[in-house]
């Protein structure tokens, strides 16, 4: 079993910055791959960026120069530092786990329950 678990959301202003945090525990040998993405209201879900165990990460081009994904040592935590957040960033971001090559072809195995940001003024 693997569990999946986001924290971090919040209200936050234009401009401001927020820091999510996603912890994978539970029988994880299998994962090599953890990403962000996030489902705004009446919108589709949407990735947002991704890091693998080895340290290779990519970001959607909505967000580049403002969000960066990183990790823990572990591998097992991963962060999203969001700066400069629009109104458009207002969203449910869910944390997904799972092997690459697998992602890329089924999608992610795993998934936590997500956490609510909400960017207004």
């Amino acid at each position: 079993q693997v569990q999946v678990v986001e924290s971090g959301g919040g209200s936050v202003q234009p401009g401001g910055s927020l820091r999510l945090t996603c912890v994978v525990s539970g029988s994880i040998g299998s994962i090599n791959d953890i990403s962000w993405h996030r489902q705004a209201a009446g919108k589709q879900r949407e990735f947002v960026a991704a890091i693998t165990s080895r340290g290779s990460s990519n970001v959607v081009n909505s967000v580049k120069g403002r969000f960066a994904i990183s990790k823990n040592n572990a591998g097992n935590t991963v962060y999203l530092q969001m700066n400069n957040l629009k109104t458009e960033d207002t969203a449910v971001y869910y944390c997904a786990a799972g092997d690459s090559m697998k992602a890329m072809l089924f999608g992610y195995e795993y998934w936590g329950q997500g956490t609510r940001v909400t960017v207004s003024s």
